[in-house]
């Protein structure tokens, strides 16, 4: 399973909001939209939540995972 990530830094903010949340996707995406509507005040709605979920990154392999994979 792929981790995926989102990062508030790279979101348009007036608030300079540093967070940055990452997991397997049905987790970052939950967990983005709890700080987006608590935070920043945004609506969450079908379209916010498929919005959130296009804006996701790849998060790259861990070294740990790397090693284990290998074994």
């Amino acid at each position: 399973m792929n981790r995926k990530y989102v990062d508030c830094r790279e979101q348009l903010s007036e608030s300079k909001c540093s967070l940055r949340i990452s997991g397997l996707e049905d987790e970052v995406v939950r967990a983005s939209i709890e700080h987006a509507v608590s935070v920043h005040r945004e609506k969450d709605t079908p379209e916010f939540r498929e919005e959130v979920r296009k804006s996701l990154k790849d998060e790259p392999q861990a070294q740990f995972e790397k090693k284990s994979s290998a074994a």
